[in-house]
């Protein structure tokens, strides 16, 4: 197959050659995205160490290398070097053609196959009859010496971010990401373990808002206000905070408990509260069968928003190290209260769901505009109907809202989360994707 061949493959596909050495892809490079992004949400459910934060990371990660794969072949895109935290240039083609779905396919194989190195024997093998699967067909019909100058290309770009990647301060998350010792502060606002569970005598993560960010500058750039001063007077604002979660979860409703359910996406038992908003970002681009410059760059900074409002809302949960509703309440209020949900072992203020889902509200708003209607299938396999909404920003803050209704949040820690989000979020919105 010639030049000539190729570039008039990638036109009838809608999409064109656009600088000497590149050629973008006569197969529909989309589903390469798509699927790679489905087997990445099965992933963060069975490996062990995926907690929030560190999905978020990946995600980030892994939305920055298909990116990068992409913007190689298309001179309309902007890199992301420069821009990001630490990413330096990352490598350019050579001479001759290459193929945007087959250099996609391998950044993105070298890349799940990086972030989830730890993950057991059946992700092992998922992952390598996914590449199996993928590398047939985006080298069906390509000249042996395309696709060979492809894979390369593209296991040059993940190597090159997964090298990145790896001097964060995120990489190795050693006992399930808690401390082998930790040191309880001495302070009746302070965080107390909610769990019997040895390992979870300590908080998970503590060390996270250290992590380097990728958009914005620093793990206390939206930094929050303190939240409510701790009190046990009946007249003070905390304990309003507290008699409210208290009373919600005695006088529920079906619908505020089925809200709790949908947005609890608890790990190990679901995607993680960011793989929740990945698959909706995932569907929607299977929906509206959107071009592949757009599909990456949402992706990209859907990761890269969501992966620092976990850095962001670590940064405040260690500072603040405020305690969970379950120990004031039973402290205070009523010892045999129990919440609708599991209380995660990890400081209460902010609220991360509500954090992670205004930065991911930010970001989808920002590409496909306010007030759009969209449903959520994220668990019907689970047996949970889709739920409707008007606009991203409504799920986010119902998302927020169902972590009063679980009994696991105080509403403050909601409400400065969204507005914690909004501002990481938009560090992400601000990056420029288009040369």
């Amino acid at each position: 197959m010639d030049r000539r061949r190729v570039l008039a493959l990638g036109a009838a596909a809608g999409i064109a050659a656009l600088a000497p050495g590149r050629v973008m892809a006569a197969a529909d490079p989309v589903p390469v995205l798509t699927n790679w992004t489905k087997l990445t949400l099965q992933l963060v459910r069975h490996t062990a160490t995926y907690s929030p934060p560190v999905a978020a990371r990946a995600f980030g990660y892994l939305g920055v290398i298909a990116y990068e794969a992409v913007a190689a072949c298309d001179g309309a895109m902007t890199s992301l070097a420069g821009q990001v935290n630490g990413l330096p240039p990352l490598p350019a083609p050579g001479d001759g053609l290459h193929d945007a779905a087959a250099v996609l396919q391998s950044a993105l194989s070298a890349g799940v196959a990086h972030f989830f190195s730890n993950t057991g024997p059946s992700g092992q093998r998922a992952m390598a009859a996914m590449t199996r699967t993928l590398n047939a067909k985006v080298t069906e019909g390509l000249p042996a010496e395309v696709a060979a100058r492809s894979a390369a290309l593209g296991q040059a770009i993940a190597a090159h971010v997964c090298h990145w990647a790896d001097g964060d301060g995120g990489a190795v998350v050693e006992n399930m990401g808690f401390p082998h010792s930790y040191t309880a502060r001495d302070d009746a606002a302070a965080w107390v373990p909610t769990s019997l569970v040895r390992q979870q005598q300590a908080p998970l993560l503590p060390d996270w808002g250290n992590v380097r960010p990728f958009a914005m500058p620093a793990g206390n750039a939206c930094a929050l206000p303190p939240p409510p001063a701790y009190s046990e007077d009946p007249g003070s604002a905390f304990y309003a905070e507290a008699m409210e979660v208290y009373t919600a979860t005695q006088a529920i409703t079906p619908e505020q408990a089925l809200i709790a359910r949908f947005w609890s996406d608890d790990p190990m038992l679901s995607s993680t509260p960011p793989g929740h908003w990945i698959f909706v970002a995932n569907d929607l681009i299977t929906r509206r069968q959107m071009p592949l410059a757009a599909s990456v760059d949402l992706m990209a900074r859907l990761g890269i928003a969501m992966a620092d409002a976990f850095i962001g809302c670590w940064h405040d949960k260690t500072t603040y190290n405020l305690l969970r509703p379950v120990t004031y309440i039973n402290r205070v209020i009523d010892p045999a209260w129990k919440p609708l949900l599991t209380t995660p072992p990890f400081p209460e203020y902010p609220s991360g769901h509500s954090t992670v889902s205004a930065a991911a509200a930010t970001v989808l708003t920002a590409a496909l505009g306010e007030g759009y209607a969209y449903e959520d299938v994220t668990h019907e396999r689970e047996g949970l109907d889709a739920r409707r909404y008007d606009s991203f920003w409504q799920a986010a803050e119902e998302a927020g809202k169902s972590r009063l209704y679980g009994g696991i949040h105080f509403r403050s820690a909601i409400a400065q989360g969204l507005t914690q989000g909004r501002c990481i979020g938009a560090h992400a919105v601000a990056l420029r994707t288009v040369a």
